[in-house]
């Protein structure tokens, strides 16, 4: 009874007073998660700030697709705003403020002006308003130009006046920084988005801060510019009137997709993709009349595909996977209209290319030896990892994964993969367990450069970490959007990850194409006011808890994190004088207490990307293979000695 009450005292009153409707502007910027997903600081291609660059050009891109205008000028400021200029139609005038102000309001939702847009929904633009620090608008129409400025989604000015510029729609915004916290453009980031637009719309002249960005060859190009090993035989490159396709395979291991509808990426897939991955398998195998299995059908294919579709039905605002719902143009499903589509045109294409489909059988074939000889050692191994996944010692699992994809914050699920039990422990014990797993390794992994993909399944911590990132058979089941290693900053810690990595990139390379991959950046040192000296450890944590909430920049701030020599000079000047300098030489150095800050909220980490000009065989022969002179000349020649900071510390 005593409870009851206790909790009926602790209800708050809840009455008309708080039911409140949001404007359309309070809205987007009380949840822009609906909206653009995660806000990020632009060190993600996933993160707001892009997405808004492409709610924008996305606009411009449907009125080159209505035959309204070849070329887009997109250019980025050293204030890091952003300004487009299309050569198209122009949004109509006298709708133009509703147009990017107004939810659901848009051209879109007429068929006849719009066939086979990515913008549907009428919110890209205004999210774009809505979320900026200032916006503007022009339209250029018949000789007259009107024009808009809005600071986060209110509006200032709107006037008209003569022109004498061509027709077409101008777009400036400049992401607000109260919402985008430190947030920087990615001139690659920004130029690889740009570049995927002219792959899937050959004519189209995009000029990206005065470079000229287009493809002649469409998808063709985009795979022969991102591929990072050699293809087994020319692309295959197939256009239909709504379907586009181009397909190779490569000495590599797994699967590699790019997919697009209406010139939308969708990186994470949806119908469209996994029926292209269906039926490429089932024509090939019908066409050599040859019981193989579809994984070795696939395994090394690498591969991209294009539909063109009214209303089409994304999973989200953000457009990045394509719903289940959705109905080609001639009203069957998605899955038939592609699988059609390449059963028809690349069985044709292998009868009239016979030299090609006897470099696809070798490679269909090998795959298949290669299964073979190791499906003893791969039952084993996935029986034994089937067992360890029971109470896996290495594996300290967390309780929300990427692959729960009704989950809100899948996005947040990640692996530490560290080095001994010493470093494992204090992360295990000041990690998020809802969202942060760890993985520990016994020491220095395998060089798995040159090896067979069998040693993932003869090596058992090789097989065990497979097991637990659940990705034999492609990343559809990936467990963890984030695989952070973490291991100390010396020169085996080094040694360790370059090992971690070289196996990812061999086996894997999709894991960090696809940018799951990060290092854990840890602090070097710890600068610490000596003041603290003569004071107990339990003053010492009240006070620090106190000043950790205070403006950094205070001059009474106790201890500082450094992860550089440069932050340790600042931080000895800060803290003079004569500070107490730690060097942690480990992660098992560096308490629970402490470690919870460095993987927090404020994690400092630091993606492994692959560029467009990457060649992996090329780069992992180079540095993990054998110590080759054009080695050794490299490591001579950039050796560098340290001499200042040697003489200092003696």
């Amino acid at each position: 009874m005593a409870e009851d009450l206790e909790f009926q005292a602790e209800q708050v009153e809840y009455t008309d007073d708080n039911i409140r409707k949001l404007s359309d502007v309070e809205h987007i910027r009380t949840r822009p998660g609906m909206y653009i997903g995660r806000l990020g600081d632009g060190s993600h291609a996933e993160d707001g700030i892009y997405v808004l660059l492409k709610e924008a050009i996305d606009n411009s891109i449907d009125e080159f697709r209505m035959n309204a205008g070849k070329r887009i000028e997109v250019d980025v400021d050293e204030q890091l705003r952003i300004s487009i200029r299309d050569y198209g139609r122009g949004i109509p005038q006298g709708k133009m403020i509703e147009a990017v102000s107004q939810l659901n309001t848009g051209g879109k939702y007429d068929s006849k002006a719009f066939k086979k847009s990515v913008g549907m929904n009428g919110v890209g633009v205004k999210a774009v308003n809505f979320l900026s620090s200032r916006f503007e608008v022009r339209s250029y129409r018949d000789g007259k130009v009107r024009s808009a400025c809005f600071e986060r989604g209110i509006l200032q000015s709107d006037e008209t006046k003569d022109t004498e510029e061509e027709n077409g729609t101008f777009i400036f915004f400049e992401p607000d920084e109260t919402l985008f916290l430190n947030y920087k453009f990615h001139d690659d980031i920004v130029a690889e988005m740009l570049r995927n637009y002219t792959y899937l719309n050959s004519g189209l002249i995009i000029m990206h801060n005065g470079r000229r960005i287009a493809s002649r060859n469409g998808l063709a190009d985009l795979l022969k510019d991102t591929m990072s090993t050699a293809s087994l035989y020319p692309i295959v490159h197939i256009k239909g009137e709504d379907i586009e396709i181009a397909f190779t395979h490569a000495n590599q291991y797994g699967e590699e997709y790019h997919s697009f509808v209406n010139g939308q990426h969708t990186t994470q897939g949806g119908t469209h993709q996994s029926a292209f991955k269906e039926h490429i398998a089932k024509t090939l195998k019908d066409f050599f009349q040859k019981s193989f299995e579809f994984t070795d059908i696939r395994n090394g294919i690498v591969a991209a595909v294009a539909v063109n579709v009214e209303e089409p039905m994304f999973e989200s605002q953000t457009k990045i996977k394509l719903g289940s719902l959705l109905m080609a143009p001639e009203g069957v499903s998605i899955n038939k209209y592609i699988g059609d589509f390449v059963h028809t045109e690349v069985d044709n294409f292998l009868h009239k290319n016979p030299d090609v489909a006897e470099v696809i059988l070798e490679k269909i074939t090998s795959s298949e030896r290669e299964r073979k000889a190791m499906a003893g050692v791969t039952k084993l191994a996935r029986e034994r990892a089937k067992k360890a996944n029971l109470h896996n010692p290495k594996l300290r699992d967390c309780r929300v994964h990427f692959s729960d994809f009704k989950n809100p914050r899948k996005e947040e699920s990640s692996i530490f993969i560290t080095e001994g039990d010493s470093a494992s422990g204090s992360i295990t014990k000041s990690r998020d367990v809802n969202t942060q797993a760890v993985f520990s390794l016994r020491g220095k992994p395998l060089n798995s450069f040159g090896l067979t993909k069998k040693v993932v399944y003869e090596n058992e911590e090789f097989n065990l970490l497979q097991a637990a990132l659940d990705i034999e058979d492609g990343l559809d089941s990936l467990r963890y959007n984030k695989v952070i290693v973490a291991t100390d900053a010396d020169v085996d810690g080094m040694h360790i990850r370059l090992l971690t990595i070289t196996f990812f990139l061999q086996f894997f390379p999709e894991l960090v194409r696809k940018g799951h991959v990060y290092i854990l950046q840890t602090p070097l040192f710890r600068v610490r006011n000596r003041r603290t000296k003569i004071k107990n450890k339990a003053v010492i944590k009240a006070e620090d808890e106190k000043l950790k909430a205070r403006n950094e920049k205070q001059k009474d701030f106790i201890t500082r994190y450094c992860y550089s020599d440069e932050e340790r000079q600042r931080a000895i000047e800060e803290l003079s004088p004569d500070p107490e300098i730690t060097r942690f030489k480990g992660l098992g150095e560096i308490s629970p207490d402490e470690f919870a800050g460095f993987i927090g909220p404020d994690i400092r980490l630091e993606q492994v990307t692959l560029r467009q000009e990457d060649q992996v065989q090329k780069l992992l022969a180079y540095y993990m293979g054998k110590n080759t002179p054009d080695r050794q000349d490299f490591i001579i020649n950039n050796l560098v000695i340290e001499k200042d900071i040697l003489d200092e510390e003696e």
